[in-house]
C-alpha cells in the first residue's frame, strides 16, 4: 500500500449554494493555485472545472433550496493541485450515467456536459455520491514545474 502524500499547503472554504458564489469559488481556488505559478491555460482549466462542479451543486444537488458547498484545495510537492467539492444534496442515483455527455437532470436549458468538461480540463476526476446524502467531486491537475530562482 502506497503511503499517502502530505499536502504542502491547503485551504478550505464553505459557501452557500447561491449562484453568485460560483464566481467567488472559482476565484478563490485560482488565487490559492497561483502559488504554483501556473500558466494562464492551467489556471483557466482549473477555474472552468471548479465552475462546473460548483454549478452542479447549485443546479442539481440543491435544486430549489440553498445548501452548503464545501471546497478543499491542496497543493503537493510534485506540483499537483487537488480540489474537492462536496455537497450534502440529493445525490446521484447512477454516477456512470451522470458522467455520460449530454445526460442531465436539469431540464432542457442544461447541456449535460458538466462532468465531461471537468474531466477534459483536469488530469483526474473522481465522483462519489449517495442518494439523499450528497456528492463529492475530486479533481487533480498537475502544474508544470518551471525554474524558480531562489536568489
Amino acid at each position: 500500500m502506497k503511503a499517502k502524500t502530505k499536502a504542502k499547503n491547503e485551504m478550505k472554504l464553505v459557501i452557500p449554494s447561491n449562484s453568485a458564489n460560483e464566481s467567488f469559488a472559482r476565484a478563490a481556488v485560482a488565487a490559492f493555485m497561483a502559488q504554483l505559478d501556473p500558466t494562464i491555460e492551467e489556471m483557466t482549466d482549473v477555474k472552468t472545472a471548479v465552475s462546473e462542479a460548483v454549478t452542479n451543486c447549485i443546479v442539481h444537488a440543491y435544486r430549489d433550496t440553498i445548501g452548503k458547498i464545501w471546497i478543499e484545495a491542496k497543493i503537493y510537492e510534485d506540483g499537483r493541485l487537488s480540489v474537492q467539492i462536496k455537497d450534502k444534496g440529493c445525490g446521484i442515483p447512477d454516477v456512470a450515467k451522470a458522467r455520460e455527455p449530454l445526460f442531465t437532470t436539469g431540464g432542457s436549458e442544461r447541456a449535460g456536459l458538466g462532468f465531461a468538461v471537468m474531466e477534459s480540463f483536469t488530469d483526474k476526476l473522481t465522483v462519489r455520491s449517495a442518494v439523499g446524502k450528497g456528492t463529492t467531486v475530486t479533481m487533480e491537475k498537475r502544474v508544470a514545474q518551471r525554474y524558480r530562482y531562489d536568489g
